[in-house]
């Protein structure tokens, strides 16, 4: 039995469909790269908004002691404790 060979336009049809899925997958992978960077920013902020959820669900439950209200309105306000020494940097 003899085969075929395939003419010049099915070459030309295959060479072309090739080049179609190779830029395809270059487009892709470029998207995936893109994606990774994405999910990998979302991981960040993921992680810094479960840091700032604590944060502030350890200050709900302490909000009652006097320590840590005294402590609070020190940072916020910018209070010193008697016989504390502030040092002021400048410019």
């Amino acid at each position: 039995m003899r085969i075929k060979r395939a003419g010049f336009l099915t070459k030309l049809v295959v060479l072309a469909l090739i080049i179609a899925a190779s830029v395809t997958l270059l487009r892709m992978r470029g998207q995936i790269e893109a994606a990774q960077a994405q999910r990998e920013e979302l991981r960040m902020r993921v992680a810094t908004q479960t840091q700032t959820n604590a944060d502030l669900r350890d200050a709900i439950e302490h909000s009652e002691d006097p320590d840590r209200q005294i402590e609070i309105a020190r940072s916020k306000l910018g209070l010193v404790t008697p016989g504390e020494k502030v040092i002021v940097f400048t410019d």
